[in-house]
Parts: C-alpha cells; structure tokens; sequence
C-alpha cells in the first residue's frame, strides 16, 4: 500500500503499496469469471430446489445472515471448523455485516464499484484518513480481538524501520514522536485505555506500518496446517495481504475451503472476496497446495502462508 513514510524511512523503502497490478488482474479476473460452464441441474437437498451448477452460489449465500458464518453456508459435503469460544478465529467468523449486496466505501464515501471483486461487506468504521489498506485492516483485525479480550500487553506492531509500538506503552500516555531517523517514546497525556485513544494508535501503526513490516512479524506456515486467521501476504512494494476469515473441512476427504477478507488502496472497508477463479464454490476457496491463489486483485502463492505469533 502507499503511504508517506518520514524522511529515515524513506532509505529503508520508499513506497508501500496493495499492488498495482490491480487493473491487470482484475481485467483478466471479470473476464476469467465471465465464462459460465453449461448448467447441470443439481438437487439441493437442503431446500428441496433446483439449481444450475454455475448458480450453486445461491445455496452458499443466505441473504438475511449477518454475520459471517450466518451468511456464507459451507460448500455441500462439508462443514465447518469447530472454534474455541472467545478464540481469534471465533471472533473472525461473528465480526458483523452490513446488509446483503451493500457496497464497499472508501475513506471519504465513496463507493468502491464491485466488479466481481466482494460478496460482503464488513460493518466495521475506518476513520476518515487514507490509512485503513491491506495490512493495515488485518493489524486493526488483530489488534481489535487482543483489545476485546484484554489482552494489552499482546499489542504491538512494528514501523517498517523496526522500531516496536507496544500498546501497553500507550495506555500509560505516552505518544510516538517521529523526527527524522529517530523515534521514541514521550510521556504526553494521562493513562487511557478508551477506545477512542486505542484507535488513535492504531492510526499510528497504520502510518508507519505496511505488508513489509508486517510479514516480517508472522511465522510461515504451510497451507496443511492452515486455520483461521491466517494470512497470505507478499511484503513489499507491490505488496498486498488477505486474511482468512473461515474455514470448512469435507470430512471424507480433507479437502479444506476457506473465505477470505481485505482491504485495498485507497483506504476502503474490508470485503469478503469473491472467488475468481472458481464460481462454483465462490466466495469459498479450495486451490490445490501447489497451484496459485488467485484472488480478484491479486495473485499469491500457497507459501505465502502466514501467522500471527501467539
């Protein structure tokens, strides 16, 4: 993602970016999803209709649903991933959504056009400042959960030239001062834990931390032991990151399926993604662990797996 870094920073990396091949691969993505197979007529046993298989979609997407797992049904044949309560994962699959078919917003209002790009829309505020991109939404994920549980001391993010933003050194007052090549902490205000106060450090770490930093932060880990909450991400400039949002197993094969959530540049809410490269299944993912993860906006590697540490 782009963002204005100070000065010193600029040595390290210059720009941060979500990626610039977006017009390119979401070109070759709507056309890739434009093409329709021939429609087999399948039986939902589940609601006793008749369905194309190119529309088994409508059986995946309840429309009244709110909440992530309310919302997306488990492809047929499998089921989801039990959660422990009050767990990362947990709080993924609860976040709330806005309304069926609501459209992504940018920072200053404006609507992000859906081309085939997201199947819902996160209800979560992003501030008014073009901060809230790729990294920066999984980081507020993460970050938001550890706040919910109370676990402060589990808070903290690195700028891209290193220097640890522990949020625990916020609560006390103190406030990041960046001059030049040096930044450190000042003893500015009374100890806060509101959450008007932890959004203001999150807008920090957004301003100095990207998909660079943070790849450098979580572990790789390979795609047999995925489970929510991980991320795909490719560091650098271009670089982008996807958080996986939840999971569902086939019990007789273990084939694994998972949904994935961004954010992008501008600064914009975070979105389910739509599957590009398989409509049958979509917005549920299920690639093969040597083939490219092919999302509207951006392509991985299945080894661009990663984690945070817990």
């Amino acid at each position: 993602m782009y963002k204005l870094l100070y000065p010193a920073l600029m040595l390290i990396m210059t720009i941060q970016s979500c990626g610039q091949e977006a017009s390119r691969q979401a070109v070759l993505n709507r056309e890739r999803t434009t093409r329709k197979d021939p429609g087999e007529m399948i039986q939902d046993k589940s609601t006793g209709r008749n369905s194309e298989q190119t529309g088994i979609k409508d059986s995946i997407i309840n429309p009244e649903g709110m909440t992530i797992q309310t919302r997306f049904m488990p492809p047929r044949g499998t089921q989801r991933i039990i959660t422990g309560q009050n767990s990362f994962a947990d709080y993924l699959r609860k976040l709330p959504l806005k309304p069926h078919k609501s459209q992504v917003r940018y920072y200053n209002g404006n609507i992000k056009p859906n081309y085939d790009i997201y199947d819902a829309v996160i209800n979560l505020e992003i501030g008014t400042k073009n901060l809230h991109q790729c990294a920066d939404a999984i980081i507020r994920l993460r970050a938001e959960y550890l706040w919910s549980q109370k676990k402060y001391s589990r808070i903290c993010f690195h700028f891209t030239n290193g220097f640890r933003a522990d949020y625990s050194e916020w609560m006390k007052g103190k406030r990041i001062i960046v001059d030049g090549n040096t930044v450190y902490w000042v003893l500015k205000n009374n100890p806060s834990n509101t959450y008007q106060d932890f959004w203001k450090y999150l807008e920090t770490v957004f301003m100095y931390a990207g998909t660079l930093s943070l790849s450098k932060e979580l572990k790789t880990v390979i795609t047999d032991s995925m489970r929510i909450g991980d991320v795909f991400i490719r560091g650098g400039s271009p670089g982008h990151a996807v958080i996986i949002f939840d999971m569902a197993v086939d019990n007789k094969t273990g084939q694994k399926f998972f949904l994935l959530a961004q954010s992008y540049m501008p600064a914009q809410e975070i979105q389910l993604l739509k599957n590009p490269d398989n409509e049958t299944i979509s917005p549920w993912y299920s690639p093969d662990p040597g083939q490219k993860l092919i999302t509207p906006e951006w392509t991985f590697n299945m080894s661009d797996l990663k984690r945070f540490e817990e």
